[in-house]
């Protein structure tokens, strides 16, 4: 089999899977939802002067990509552990010898639907921000532009935020390449992506703070999503993405060292 009939078998798999249309609405609609939240309860009385705002508007907007990215764990998880869960694995990799082969074809099909489900959900949840946003106060009248594509830090953070879900689902994939069992795998991605923010709550030295918001997946990778005060991060956007890139891709590989040195 080649690769491109590898790939159109793992699409038909994940296309005919009852739950795969739940968690695909599940993610846009975590997404769209929690960001229409917020964006709802974001007012300018809350801010020094009616034109004179801290809050970053286009970050705002997208915060429910840290909430929908639940919905692309347990998708990612399954393309991986369900097979080794019903045991078909092993007609999968009958059918398809060259173990990288199955693996990569599986990475492909879900960097594609999470990245047109993530498209689906942020921009969902910019064009329902700017429908309400004018309304709470944030319009021309009072020195705010309407949130656009054609302002460039704002489609950054839309396409940037499009990468994190992509790179937060191949982490996923990489973790249940390793562990082979769902219920661990999600249990250890969510380890991984709130340990960080959680730590952050509670922790009080400015140092350690500064680390753990360097290093860690999700808190890292979001700082894609910022658009202003930019030089008080702790990392750069594209630096905090990159660092997320690294966590995949370690995943990624060792998952695939997994896939060829073990049993099916």
């Amino acid at each position: 089999m080649s690769t491109l009939d590898a790939v159109r078998a793992e699409w038909t798999k994940l296309r005919t899977v009852t739950s795969t249309v739940w968690l695909v609405l599940a993610a846009v609609g975590g997404t769209v939802g929690i960001g229409a939240v917020v964006t709802a309860a974001a007012s300018i009385t809350r801010c020094p002067t009616p034109s004179t705002c801290f809050e970053d508007l286009p970050k705002l907007s997208l915060t429910g990509a840290g909430y929908g990215q639940i919905a692309v764990v347990v998708l990612a998880v399954l393309m991986m552990s369900e097979e080794y869960g019903t045991r078909t694995i092993g007609a999968t990799l009958a059918a398809v010898p060259r173990r990288w082969r199955v693996y990569l074809s599986k990475a492909a099909v879900l960097t594609g639907v999470v990245v047109v489900l993530g498209g689906l959900g942020v921009l969902g949840a910019l064009l329902v921000a700017r429908q309400v946003l004018p309304g709470n106060g944030f319009n021309a009248a009072n020195g705010y532009r309407s949130l656009s594509l054609a302002d460039e830090p704002t489609l950054r953070a839309v396409y940037g935020s499009m990468l994190y879900l992509a790179l937060v689902a191949l982490l996923s994939y990489g973790v249940a390449a390793v562990l082979r069992d769902t219920a661990g795998s999600i249990a250890t991605m969510l380890i991984l992506l709130y340990t960080g923010p959680i730590l952050s709550a509670v922790v009080t030295d400015a140092q350690w703070l500064k680390r753990i918001d360097r290093i860690s997946p999700m808190s890292a990778g979001l700082k894609i999503q910022a658009t202003r005060a930019l030089e008080s991060l702790t990392i750069g956007p594209w630096q905090g993405l990159g660092v997320l890139a690294l966590w995949a891709a370690g995943a990624l590989l060792i998952g695939l060292l997994s896939l060829q040195l073990r049993d099916a």
